[in-house]
């Protein structure tokens, strides 16, 4: 459906740059200084090591306040994993903010979409998908870690889905459910395979499930 050169493509990368790319990553807005390094400094230990294979002492030494000061902001570990979770959460929300703000064509838009979230692995998701490896490590799916990653999940399926069905696609939900698990398994196996190898791939099932190819 979309031409591969010109002035027309240079617009779409410098949209998808801008929409979502995601290069901003944020944590709560108007927190303490020490909240924001505690949160900054679990995110990223969180991430690239697992959560609980990183323990409070290290969080606090690593983001260099006094055991006092976190418990302050977080009373137990599983709070500060919950705002971990939020941050991500925040982030994705608020690029699709951005796109569904930016003038796009419904169509058009659905690319964007795609070409972001494709964009997001490389740039900041290279060890698969937050949500779903806090969700190994929490198996109780009472936790308040798991209500987190359900209530995500099922925003961000939910959102796919408006998106779709303004760009009338032929079946919004059965499209966003698959999109969702796209994603999944591109993400798992970008970590696995290396992301250069599983874009090519991920893009092209994506378009064809939003019925971008016709």
């Amino acid at each position: 459906m979309y031409a591969r050169g010109g002035t027309y493509v240079k617009q779409k990368e410098k949209d998808r740059s801008i929409i979502f790319g995601m290069a901003a990553r944020t944590t709560s807005t108007g927190a303490s200084a020490a909240r924001e390094r505690l949160l900054q400094t679990a995110s990223e230990l969180f991430y690239r090591e697992g959560i609980h294979a990183v323990g409070v002492d290290r969080i606090i030494a690593e983001a260099g306040v006094t055991r006092a000061t976190f418990y302050r902001h977080f009373p137990s570990k599983e709070d500060l994993v919950e705002a971990y979770l939020g941050v991500e959460d925040a982030n994705i929300r608020g690029a699709f903010a951005a796109a569904e703000e930016s003038g796009a064509e419904p169509k058009e838009l659905v690319g964007l979409v795609i070409d972001g979230l494709a964009d997001d692995v490389s740039r900041h998701h290279t060890r698969g998908c937050p949500f779903i490896n806090a969700a190994a490590e929490y198996p109780d799916p009472a936790s308040g870690v798991r209500k987190a990653v359900a209530e995500h999940r099922e925003w961000f399926r939910s959102e796919l889905e408006h998106v779709l069905e303004a760009a009338e696609a032929d079946d919004p939900e059965g499209a966003a459910g698959q999109l969702v698990l796209l994603r999944d398994a591109a993400m798992v196996g970008g970590y696995l395979d290396g992301w250069e190898r599983v874009r090519p791939s991920f893009v092209a099932a994506a378009t064809r499930t939003a019925g971008l190819d016709r």
